[in-house]
């Protein structure tokens, strides 16, 4: 017979409550990087992972359709992220 009031019985069941009210967790996290350098014209747009991920991380989209995970932190993916960002706002053209 189970002991409704043993301690060890309602802490599981208030831990399984408050992960419960969680939600369900992120749906794409980078736990592997790509290190090498992606041409600005191979990307066609990015997003940054989930805060609640163990890792920082900005999935890049390419071309094919494909995502790579990269380090925002990198000197490139900054260049990159700000060239998309400044390439999707209509009406804002480049000095280049």
């Amino acid at each position: 017979m189970v002991d409704l009031m043993d301690p060890a019985l309602f802490l599981h069941f208030f831990v399984c409550v408050l992960v419960g009210l969680r939600g369900p967790g992120p749906k794409k996290c980078c736990f592997r990087f790509h290190e090498k350098q992606v041409p600005n014209d191979r990307v066609v747009g990015y997003v940054k992972t989930s805060q609640r991920c163990s890792n920082t991380a900005v999935l890049l989209e390419t071309v094919a359709g494909r995502y790579l995970c990269v380090r925002p932190s990198v000197d490139w993916v900054k260049d990159l992220m700000s060239y998309l960002d400044t390439k999707s706002v209509p009406g804002k053209t480049s000095n280049v």
